[in-house]
């Protein structure tokens, strides 16, 4: 068979880079409601990481929402697409030796499914911030919870779409009952394990 795409063959390695770099590629997906303290704990790993000299790069919803996936919208096609596109974009990081963790809600085990399938299974580690509902609208930093039950905000997770909670993830988290510095060094120690 012809090869379409000659330059794969042609490019450094995985091995060249994390070579480079000292350390190896991994995704950190965390999966939670909005609210629920991914971002916080994904900011403090990246902070203990930078403090260990370890290279590392976040994925939030915010970022990616605002630049690569501004097109999409939260329809059930949508959401999927931009799990698929996150999942595609961490691999190039995790291929190129960056620690990548990922702040979804990514609210269904199928969308979680295609995300470790793309980055590939040794590579991938879930992280569920498992806080309580309850906890996720009390704090309630955007107001997304107040407008989702007076109806403005449509097939919001948590109150008028599902969340499927991971059965068996490689780490589980509650932010309403462990402190920040806990919570970071659990993930770091996951990372520092692969």
């Amino acid at each position: 068979m012809e090869v379409v795409f000659p330059i794969f063959d042609k490019m450094m390695s995985r091995e060249d880079k994390e070579s480079l770099l000292g350390q190896q590629g991994i995704m950190i997906w965390m999966t939670g409601l909005s609210g629920s303290g991914k971002s916080t704990v994904a900011l403090g790993v990246e902070r203990e990481l930078h403090r260990r000299g370890i290279l590392c790069r976040i994925l939030d919803g915010d970022n990616i929402r605002a630049g690569i996936n501004s097109n999409l919208g939260f329809s059930a096609e949508d959401r999927r697409e931009n799990i698929r596109r996150i999942a595609e974009i961490g691999k190039l990081f995790v291929d190129t030796g960056i620690i990548t963790i990922a702040c979804f809600v990514s609210p269904t085990a199928e969308l979680r499914r295609m995300a470790r399938g793309i980055v590939g299974e040794k590579d991938f580690r879930e992280v569920y911030i498992a806080t309580p509902l309850e906890e996720c609208e009390r704090r309630d930093v955007k107001g997304l919870y107040a407008r989702a039950r007076r109806g403005e905000v449509k097939d919001f997770t948590g109150i008028s779409a599902p969340f499927e909670a991971p059965e068996h993830p490689d780490l589980r988290l509650d932010t309403s009952r462990m402190t920040l510095e806990e919570e970071v060094n659990a993930v770091v120690k996951l990372i520092i394990e692969h």
